[in-house]
């Protein structure tokens, strides 16, 4: 049976030919996650410390200045199994999807609890999207024209949505202000 075990970063060896890239944005992303998870998905190894999966991760440890890291070693896998393993293992995982219903639910429940949505890998323009998507275009109502300027009002919830809305508008490049009432 394959155990989870301690191996040192300095010892471990990425695949030369590793598909997989990692920006240093995700690598950021990640070292965040482990910072705030700890380390819960130990990287894959081969016999000789050769990187099967977790490449990301060993540079967010390599980011974080971590010496040691979970590993499993998986021994007795062909060249062909073993190669084959580090394209799946990456492979898999982006063929699923996601029920944007119960995802939306999830996010607006972190939302409630204070959570730093920054920590979980979306982006604001996926997060503003997912959380408000459709439900932006009926919220905003146009007003008449001012001086060749219109105004719209946007109807939000609490200060967080009122957030989020303001900064994606203002992202995409619209002028706005904050007015209560």
């Amino acid at each position: 049976m394959n155990q989870v075990q301690p191996v040192k970063v300095q010892d471990l060896i990425p695949y030369a030919n590793n598909a997989r890239t990692h920006s240093d944005e995700q690598v950021a992303q990640i070292a965040a996650s482990i910072r705030e998870f700890g380390w819960t998905n130990p990287i894959l190894i081969d016999g000789e410390n050769g990187i099967i999966a977790g490449h990301g991760r060993l540079a967010a440890a390599r980011k974080l200045g971590m010496d040691e890291i979970p590993a499993i070693q998986l021994d007795g896998l062909s060249t062909a199994q073993r190669k084959a393993l580090i394209l799946a293992d990456n492979k898999l995982a982006l063929n699923s999807g996601w029920d944007y219903d119960l995802l939306k639910l999830e996010l607006n429940q972190l939302t409630e609890m204070g959570y730093d949505l920054q920590t979980i890998g979306f982006d604001e323009n996926e997060l503003t999207s997912i959380m408000f998507g459709e439900e932006l275009e009926e919220k905003v109502a146009t007003s008449e024209s001012v001086n060749g300027v219109y105004e719209i009002a946007v109807e939000c919830k609490d200060e967080n949505e009122q957030q989020a809305v303001f900064d994606m508008l203002t992202e995409k490049g619209y002028k706005c202000r904050v007015l209560t009432m």
